[in-house]
């Protein structure tokens, strides 16, 4: 695989690596810490699947939303009249619609202290759930509601995938909340599967377990991908946290150029085979 060229304005960090072994197909900076909106959600997501595993919580557990962290945007529990969902359906708004105030209900459940931990407890030292989401992040809270390396977040996909998260229905029941994501439109673009049904294999037989964030200066994607030639994880982020300038149209061209290094990776197949 081929770095494209990455707009300098950007702080970025790469890493794609084979999905078995792990050994890097493609990076730049991969050590680098990014903010990564809503990527810190899979950590939420491996804590409540980890408790589901435990027993010490049900799936058919209703959850309240505290009035003190409603939360708007990205989402749909914010727009629903029933706003007390059962713990799965929860999880899976937070993996379908990277849904906010159903990730704020889902960490006032677990407690903000457990959550943080869970990316430290699995290993990883420079990403982390850092916060609820919020409307305005004021400069008395925390500065951010996730960060990290793409390093560590392509590891956390490929172990995922691995069953190597906990333990291999943790990291199940985790990859099926996240084959619901509807954001395709960062790396996987290129893959260009059905954004609202692809929990099995798609177009050239790819399949796609990914998580999204976005703020209005920040684009980060996070997956693994498989298919007849072989399987893949990935992270990219980019921040142009400061700038006057809105990068967004740039950096996500240059993760779908990334995205196609991937899918020709794990197809074997160039986009005009398709019907081959």
């Amino acid at each position: 695989m081929v770095l494209p060229p990455l707009d300098p304005r950007a702080k970025w960090s790469i890493r794609v690596v084979h999905g078995t072994s792990g050994d890097p197909l493609l990076e730049y900076e991969p050590d680098t810490q990014c903010e990564t909106a809503s990527i810190g959600k899979v950590f939420l997501l491996v804590e409540v699947a980890r408790r589901i595993e435990a027993g010490t919580l049900s799936l058919d557990q209703r959850v309240a939303v505290p009035d003190e962290y409603g939360v708007a945007d990205s989402g749909l529990l914010y727009l629903m009249r029933d706003k007390d969902l059962c713990v799965a359906d929860m999880a899976l708004l937070v993996g379908a619609f990277s849904d906010n105030l159903a990730t704020n209900a889902l960490i006032h459940l677990c407690g903000l202290e457990t959550v943080r931990q869970v990316a430290p407890d699995l290993g990883y030292r420079d990403t982390a759930l850092h916060d609820y989401l919020r409307d305005e992040r004021t400069p008395e809270l925390p500065w951010t509601p996730s960060y990290g390396t793409a390093r560590e977040l392509a590891d956390v996909m490929r172990r995922l995938a691995a069953g190597d998260v906990v333990s291999a229905a943790v990291s199940a029941r985790v990859l099926e909340w996240l084959g619901s994501n509807a954001d395709t439109t960062l790396v996987a673009d290129a893959f260009s599967v059905d954004s609202l049904a692809h929990l099995g294999p798609d177009y050239q037989g790819v399949q796609l377990r990914n998580k999204t964030g976005s703020t209005d200066f920040a684009r980060v994607d996070i997956g693994f991908v498989s298919g007849p030639r072989g399987s893949v994880a990935y992270a990219v982020a980019a921040n142009w946290k400061g700038l006057d300038t809105d990068l967004r149209v740039p950096v996500i061209d240059t993760m779908r150029e990334i995205g196609e290094q991937i899918r020709f990776a794990v197809t074997g197949r160039a986009r005009e085979d398709a019907a081959a």
